[in-house]
């Protein structure tokens, strides 16, 4: 029992995290309330959730608030042109589904949208991460969100996975699941990209002169 209560104790450990992750969900739903922020609120979700994976959140209201105001041009700008994008593909999707044709035109039509789709699921779930960690252009964020979301497959599924299970658990089963929501999504994908983002900040500081990436630092 007193083991249990031990602040190294694993138990206690978990606890505190998945405390964090309904703090950190209030915190993203509050910040992302104005719509057009949502991108800046994502970003700052995602930077502390990454430190806490490596348990190095440290002060997450202080963090999070910093990552928000740091990030919060470049991260609505993303956030604009997905939210356009995303309109989109809503409306294709739409006239696509309610135009059905047995013809290879219309076969190629749903081909290229399932295609684009799936591009654009990858650029939402990789790129507020990226942005968390990382200074670059808008351009090579959307770039490198594709490239490392095709190179790193097994965990694009394993992420989509999550957010899917998340979202049919509070839709079909247990609503007031929605107080861990994105929170804890974003948590349990940062153990997922941890890694991989580890390997981009040391491949970007082996070559200084050929990247213009360079790792965020709570100051």
């Amino acid at each position: 029992m007193n083991q249990l209560f031990n602040p190294d104790s694993p138990v206690l450990g978990f606890i505190n995290k998945i405390v964090y992750c309904v703090y950190l969900n209030i915190l993203w739903l509050v910040c992302s309330l104005p719509i057009v922020t949502i991108g800046a609120s994502t970003t700052a979700l995602f930077y502390v959730t990454l430190k806490m994976a490596k348990n190095e959140e440290g002060n997450i209201t202080k963090a999070f608030f910093h990552s928000f105001k740091d990030n919060f041009k470049q991260g609505t700008i993303i956030w604009m042109i997905l939210l356009v994008l995303g309109i989109i593909l809503g409306i294709d999707g739409y006239v696509l589904y309610h135009m059905r044709f047995e013809n290879a035109f219309w076969t190629i039509c749903s081909a290229v949208f399932i295609v684009a789709l799936a591009a654009y699921a990858i650029v939402v779930m990789y790129i507020f991460p990226l942005l968390s960690r990382f200074d670059n252009t808008v351009t090579a964020m959307f770039k490198n969100s594709i490239m490392l979301g095709m190179r790193f497959l097994y965990c694009t599924v394993l992420m989509a996975v999550i957010y899917f299970v998340m979202a049919f658990v509070i839709i079909n089963i247990f609503t007031p699941a929605v107080i861990f929501g994105e929170g804890l999504c974003a948590f349990l994908c940062s153990y997922l990209l941890s890694n991989i983002l580890l390997m981009c900040q040391e491949k970007a500081e082996s070559t200084p002169e050929e990247s213009e990436e360079s790792e965020k630092e709570l100051s």
